[in-house]
C-alpha cells in the first residue's frame, strides 16, 4: 500500500484592514451607517483573510493648523506601528475605481502586510509629509466632503472591495 503524500501546510494570510479617522464621531445616523458598513466588511472579510475594524484618533488641541496636523499624524503613526500599509484619503490624491482599490487591498494582503489602514484626517486635513510617506493618497473626487460622509464612503468602499475580492454580487460592474 502506497503512502499518502504529505499535505503541505499553508499559512493563511491575515491582515488587519482599518479605517482610521481623526476626530470622534457624534451619535447619529452617520456614525450608525459607518458602523454598519464596517460590520458588513468584517463579516465578509473573515473568509478572505481580513480582520476589519475602525479606530478614532483624538483631534489635536494645538493652536496652529500645521501643528495640529503634525500631532495628529504622529498619533496615527503611533497607533499603527511599523509595517502597516498606509493609504491616506485626501482630495489631492488619485481617483481609484472600486475594483482598483480592491486589487490594492488584495495585493497588500497577499504580500503579507500586517495591516492596511485607510486614513481620514481631521478638520484641517492630513499633514503633507505624512501623505508623502504613505505611498498612496486616495481621493473621493475633487469635491470637499464632510468628515462624517467621508467616513461613510470609506467604510462602504472597504465593504465593496471585500465583496469584489470575494466574488460577491454586491458590486455590479
Amino acid at each position: 500500500m502506497g503512502q499518502r503524500p504529505a499535505r503541505r501546510a499553508t499559512r493563511r494570510l491575515i491582515v488587519r484592514l482599518l479605517l482610521v479617522s481623526v476626530g470622534r464621531s457624534k451619535a447619529g445616523p452617520e456614525r450608525d451607517l459607518t458602523q454598519r458598513y464596517i460590520a458588513r466588511a468584517a463579516a465578509a472579510g473573515r473568509a478572505l483573510g481580513f480582520v476589519v475594524a475602525q479606530h478614532e484618533i483624538d483631534e489635536s488641541r494645538a493652536r496652529r493648523p500645521q501643528d495640529r496636523k503634525f500631532e495628529e499624524a504622529k498619533a496615527v503613526r503611533a497607533y499603527l506601528g511599523a509595517g502597516a500599509r498606509l493609504i491616506a484619503c485626501d482630495q489631492s490624491g488619485k481617483n481609484f475605481s472600486s475594483a482598483e482599490l480592491a486589487a490594492e487591498l488584495g495585493r497588500s494582503r497577499d504580500r503579507g502586510a500586517p495591516a492596511v489602514a485607510l486614513i481620514i484626517g481631521g478638520p484641517d486635513g492630513l499633514d503633507p509629509e505624512f501623505c508623502a510617506e504613505t505611498g498612496l493618497v486616495l481621493a473621493f473626487g475633487a469635491m470637499t466632503w464632510p468628515h462624517q460622509l467621508a467616513r461613510i464612503m470609506a467604510a462602504e468602499q472597504l465593504y465593496r472591495a471585500i465583496t469584489i475580492l470575494g466574488g460577491h454580487p454586491y458590486h455590479r460592474a
